[in-house]
């Protein structure tokens, strides 16, 4: 007797909740990695594969097998699983809202708002049609209205977490519809969890308890934020003269996150949109939040995320519906669903003028579920607010089967729609100045650092103008030494990991970064990239790509001695810029930095002003920096002024040149040169008369009849302008320009460039020179690339 007693004992010990679970979270890794080696060339978004190795893991697959549906399926853990999902969920709706445009949502919280409650409210009546035959098709007994209370929420939720993860695994997360689809699905959680709040506490009829609790709520999470405001601020200066907090640091903000969401679990609440809020309104700029998102990112993504999906995965059942009731009750749950997203996104959409293929692929998107559902779910079995098994394993089999059909379907949409979501350039010539601007600024150095940010505040223009600016830190990935000694052999400056290549630049960047955000309360975001120079340019055309910049800012390879001269830097950042000139898929600019003290743009928002000068010669480049210099001159802290040279055959042609007017014919008989002559001075002619005329920017001409006039009055104003911003190439070979090439050392800079970065050229300002992005010029060379 005493040795069977044993014998349970140790099988016990074997199939330990806490040992089950974790084998069964290692064994969801595994496969899921395994299958997003499989599925990612075909596209497939990693919730979908995370989700699907759960579904392998659970009932429905290798859990069919006794052993294994022994070890892994055990009543009495449930409770594990649950405080485990509460962990993770919290933590991932936590990093949702700290990398959530916050800006954006804000702007677009009318169309966001519409969408999510044009898809939720008819998910809402699709719901409540359908319940009544759902209660008696599952034999079920209890509260109809709770049952009907849960379809609702099924249905109407979006799981803001899978469309996080989609969109960015497919590459549109950054593009208008994704932003739209991220942030609808976050308002359609909130609605969501509303719903749910009535779910959990509905048993508790006293009006008067409700309100309490929702003011209760409020308070604990503004309480959270208060506190995190403060700490944040206080941590970033203790920790001045360091890249990252300490980890005892962060362990006590996310205490602080835990500790208010298991008080509000603790009333009732559901801590989702709370962890949300408290991630979204947590102060950006600072070692804090810059410390949590690199600390956070790697573990969610790669560990948490898995598990997290997959568990949903893992619940499913799909043996359950062999049942033909059951079966027909799956069909009707399905069908409900994506009848009611498409039915109300669509609506929403057509109201908000939305194309019809993007509300299409916005329905599929919103129809993304397992999130706030399987929590709904959850608590009905919990509290028996429905007696019926078949009614949840049908239910989350709808949820999961729902999720694995139309996630691989939207995947196919952003590939087969990648016309209208895909990264599609639009010239500043032709962009409105009043249009979000996102601007990739590249570095190598603290050197460029401020007046890089200085141009970046002077882009922004007015207030209410968007922008979005990006600060790439370039570091060059040494190569291998060959070495005979082992690991512990090396010397301790020897063994690095690339998180700290960079040394204390990263600290001064950090700290420039910081306090021009402190300063302008312009959020910057901050991107590292470590890799040879050979490679390098890539790097920067994949995140120019996938932040869909607008323009990228790159620093000249000299920069500035103390005598103001300029020295040359390392030969593979100039070899990078040409390649990033030919490859990248947006305009480029060159920044050559002539340093602060020399009178370039001021980075503060002090309130000295800065004289910019527009150098006009003509052709596409020029056009693409008098378009993008039209952002600087609605900033009240610049002094524009657009300087057109021209030949003295040419003096006054500004004036009344439209070529709108003119016939095919009249066109196909001119040169080429003269379509470019045409087209420049419509851009002018419509320029001069929105900025010049109501005298928001100056304007001056200058006649001359060779490049050594040109010259000449370069050297003329090289004192009076703290920036010259000019385009790369010009009209190709003009007589405004004739004999410059002489000079010419860099030709990545075009022959006016070159002239204002060379040595016998002293000049005060810096020079960015402006290159329009070229389609054909990167698609034939992008076989030399790969070389």
């Amino acid at each position: 007797m005493a040795g069977t007693e044993q014998q349970a004992s140790c099988n016990n010990e074997l199939v330990n909740p806490i040992i089950s679970m974790g084998l069964q979270y290692s064994g969801i890794l595994v496969i899921s990695h395994v299958l997003q080696i499989l599925l990612k060339p075909l596209g497939q978004a990693s919730p979908i594969v995370q989700i699907l190795a759960g579904f392998l893991m659970g009932p429905s697959g290798f859990s069919r097998i006794k052993a294994v549906e022994k070890f892994f399926i055990q009543s009495y853990a449930s409770g594990y699983y649950e405080f485990m999902a509460l962990i993770f969920r919290t933590i991932i709706m936590f990093l949702i809202g700290l990398e959530t445009d916050f800006p954006y949502l804000m702007r677009n919280i009318r169309p966001a708002s519409i969408i999510a409650c044009g898809s939720s409210l008819a998910c809402t009546f699709f719901a409540a049609a359908v319940t009544f035959l759902v209660f008696q098709e599952t034999a079920s007994r209890g509260s109809s209205f709770m049952m009907s209370l849960m379809i609702i929420i099924t249905l109407a939720n979006a799981a803001s977490p899978n469309v996080v993860r989609v969109a960015a695994d497919l590459k549109f997360s950054t593009s208008e519809t994704g932003r739209l689809a991220i942030s609808s699905s976050l308002i359609a959680d909130a609605y969501a969890v509303f719903l749910l709040f009535i779910l959990s506490e509905y048993k508790s009829t006293s009006i008067a308890k409700w309100i309490f609790f929702f003011f209760l709520y409020f308070i604990i999470v503004g309480i959270v934020i208060v506190i995190n405001m403060y700490l944040a601020n206080w941590l970033n200066r203790r920790n001045r003269n360091q890249k990252y907090l300490r980890n005892a640091e962060i362990c006590v903000l996310l205490a602080i996150l835990y500790v208010a969401a298991m008080a509000l679990e603790h009333f009732g609440f559901s801590s989702i949109i709370a962890s949300f809020l408290i991630g979204s309104m947590f102060p950006r700029g600072g070692k804090a939040a810059r410390t949590l998102l690199i600390k956070l990112t790697y573990p969610i993504h790669n560990f948490i995320f898995p598990i997290y999906f997959g568990n949903h995965g893992f619940r499913a059942n799909v043996t359950k519906l062999k049942n033909l009731r059951n079966f027909m009750v799956f069909c009707i749950l399905i069908l409900s669903s994506i009848g009611g997203k498409i039915v109300g996104t669509l609506a929403a959409c057509f109201h908000l003028k939305i194309p019809y293929r993007e509300g299409v692929l916005l329905a599929f998107m919103m129809n993304l579920k397992g999130h706030v559902d399987m929590l709904a779910l959850t608590i009905g079995l919990t509290d028996d607010l429905v007696l019926s098994q078949n009614f949840y394993d049908v239910m989350i089999a709808t949820i999961i089967v729902n999720t694995l059909v139309w996630g691989p379907i939207v995947a196919f949409m952003v590939r087969r729609e990648s016309d209208i979501i895909g990264y599609r350039q639009i010239y500043f010539e032709s962009q409105n100045p009043e249009s979000e601007l996102r601007i990739l600024a590249c570095v190598h150095s603290p050197r460029p650092v401020a007046t890089m940010l200085g141009l970046v505040a002077a882009s922004r223009g007015p207030r209410d103008v968007p922008i979005t600016p990006y600060l790439m830190h370039l570091v060059e990935l040494p190569g291998k030494k060959k070495t005979n000694l082992m690991y512990n052999q090396k010397e301790e400056d020897e063994l690095s990991d690339e998180d700290d290549y960079g040394g204390n630049d990263v600290v001064e960047i950090n700290d420039a970064v910081d306090m021009f955000t402190s300063e302008t309360g312009l959020l910057v975001h901050q991107i590292k990239a470590v890799s040879p120079f050979s490679r390098m340019h890539a790097d920067i055309c994949n995140n120019a790509e996938d932040i869909r910049a607008s323009i990228v800012v790159l620093p000249f390879h000299k920069h500035q001695r103390i005598d103001g001269k300029l020295e040359n830097g390392k030969q593979g950042i100039r070899t990078t810029n040409q390649k990033v000139l030919r490859h990248v898929p947006c305009s480029v600019a060159i920044l050559i930095d002539r340093g602060l003290t020399a009178g370039s743009l001021n980075p503060s928002g002090s309130d000295s002003l800065q004289h910019i000068a527009i150098l006009f010669f003509g052709g596409p480049d020029d056009r693409e920096a008098l378009g993008f210099s039209k952002r600087l001159g609605m900033d009240h802290h610049v002094n524009l002024t657009i300087i057109r040279f021209l030949p003295a055959s040419s003096r006054g042609q500004i004036a009344g040149v439209n070529i709108a007017h003119k016939t095919d014919d009249v066109l196909m008989a001119i040169s080429n040169d003269e379509v470019e002559k045409e087209t420049d001075n419509a851009i002018l002619t419509e320029f001069h008369n929105r900025y010049v005329v109501t005298g928001q920017v100056g304007y001056v001409e200058k006649v001359v009849e060779s490049g050594a006039e040109t010259a000449s009055a370069l050297r003329d104003m090289a004192e009076m302008y703290s920036l010259f911003i000019v385009g790369k190439d010009g009209r190709g070979h003009s007589v405004l320009t004739t004999g410059m090439s002489d000079w010419e050392e860099f030709p990545e800079l075009g022959k006016v460039g070159d002239f204002l970065a060379s040595p016998e050229f002293d000049i005060s300002g810096s020079v960015l020179v402006v290159q329009q992005y070229r389609p054909s010029k990167f698609d034939d060379d992008d076989d030399d690339d790969k070389q």
